[in-house]
């Protein structure tokens, strides 16, 4: 699944993802260069090196930084880097996050990755990004955070309270931020086909093909999204197209956060009624 349309949105300025190498990070990376920007993305695997030649091969100025955003050090030097790189930096995309799913065994370690990659690295990342942002006359950040942050899921303690943790975080960055001109949004991503769902589909035998419209019956497009589908409404919130929108969600979730406990009502009664 592509994009069609391509716009210059983003020419001339400089943007940083985190986790850039795969799935959603990705998407919008090879998004935002195609609309112009210059990228910073980081990874925590070293695979991010092939990740950044391809997208060079493709004509996109791109540089990948390896490390962990559950270390300030690191954090700090994915902003230097950009700077040293591209002169400035306009955007920041907050999506590294650690996908621990651990309930009532949760340990401390559970714990402390989730939330020191996750919003702890979130607001880190912001507070580096800040500087160059303020002195560059304002510019805009994303935070992604999930379906998760707003529902209860079994054996989730850390991930959805992690999430939820970035949607709070997300309303206090953007009243803090605001008067530098820096607008703070977020999207809400639901059931999408990353690295991580795929390899749950794999595992449980079958793949995407048969896990898809199974998985797909907890949205109302009845079907996981394709991380592509996620750079329409995070490319949005980063442009000007959205200057005057801050401090708020857009959940990216095909109907899963509007539907009932019917579902796609197909076992009710009144299913197909006028």
């Amino acid at each position: 699944m592509e994009r069609q349309a391509v716009t210059d949105r983003f020419d001339g300025k400089v943007a940083i993802v985190t986790g850039g190498s795969f799935g959603i990070g990705r998407a919008i990376t090879e998004e935002l260069c195609r609309e112009g920007a210059a990228v910073a993305f980081s990874g925590i695997e070293p695979e991010g090196t092939e990740t950044e030649a391809e997208m060079k091969a493709a004509g996109y100025n791109v540089r990948f930084c390896q490390g962990d955003h559950m270390q300030e050090d690191f954090c700090r030097a994915v902003v230097d880097t950009a700077v040293e790189t591209f002169g400035t930096v306009n955007y920041l995309v907050n999506n590294a996050f650690s996908f621990n799913a651990a309930g009532l065994d949760a340990t401390v370690e559970d714990w402390e990755r989730s939330l020191f990659v996750g919003p702890v690295g979130y607001a880190r990342m912001t507070q580096f990004a800040a500087t160059p942002m303020k002195t560059a006359g304002g510019g805009a950040i994303l935070n992604i955070s999930s379906i998760s942050a707003n529902i209860a899921q079994p054996n989730r303690w850390t991930y959805n309270a992690s999430k939820g943790a970035v949607s709070q975080l997300t309303r206090c960055q953007a009243l803090d931020l605001s008067p530098f001109n820096i607008r703070v949004n977020s999207i809400s991503p639901g059931w999408t086909w990353t690295r991580e769902v795929i390899t749950a589909a794999d595992t449980a035998g079958g793949g995407i093909e048969k896990w898809d419209p199974v998985w797909g019956k907890f949205a109302m497009l009845r079907r996981c999204a394709d991380p592509i589908e996620m750079t329409g409404p995070a490319l949005f919130l980063l442009s000007d197209d959205a200057s005057f929108i801050t401090g708020a969600d857009l959940p990216v979730d095909g109907g899963y956060s509007a539907m009932g406990p019917e579902g796609l009502g197909e076992s009710s009664s009144f299913a197909g009624s006028d």
